[in-house]
């Protein structure tokens, strides 16, 4: 999902710095890669990383306990918008929120991993956009491509009404 979001940002206009663990996936043309390979290397990535960004998008999978990267930023003064991502298997809506909550973030895009049918594994999603003033917006099973177009463009569109508020 990730290299989908970086991909339907850059075709939107956007500069994109992916940052990426070793997967098997070519990453889009246009695209400043910053490869890792430890969490800890991550960590470093996105901290130094965020210092030049408009809008941070953090994929978080609970595996093995590391530092909390997404926690780590939405907890620091900030002037770019955090998406957080939430992987779920159960509870998707509670355990969106209260992520949102704890993280600090402005928006949580929840998925169900549960099923075999779509998400990590699959060219497909549906996901349920959290957002922090408590609206929520599903968007429907779909190839993750069209996905990452719509919320690319959500995005833009919370951070364009940020701006004007500001101005």
């Amino acid at each position: 999902m990730g290299y989908a979001i970086a991909e339907a940002a850059i075709e939107a206009g956007h500069d994109v710095t992916l940052i990426s663990g070793p997967v098997s996936l070519r990453p889009p043309d246009n695209v400043s890669l910053i490869p890792i390979r430890t969490s800890d290397e991550m960590y470093d990535a996105v901290q130094h990383a965020v210092r030049s960004c408009d809008a941070l998008a953090a994929l978080s999978l609970d595996l093995i306990p590391t530092r909390d990267i997404l926690a780590s930023i939405g907890n620091q003064d900030h002037s770019f918008m955090i998406v957080g991502f939430a992987a779920e298997t159960e509870n998707l809506g509670a355990n969106a929120k209260k992520k949102l909550l704890e993280k600090n973030c402005d928006v949580i895009v929840a998925n169900n991993v549960s099923s075999s049918d779509y998400g990590m594994e699959s060219a497909e999603n549906e996901v349920t956009i959290f957002f922090r003033n408590g609206e929520t917006k599903q968007i429907c099973r779909a190839p993750k491509k069209n996905i990452a177009r719509e919320l690319v463009k959500i995005i833009s569109n919370i951070r364009e009404k940020c701006l004007t508020k500001k101005t």
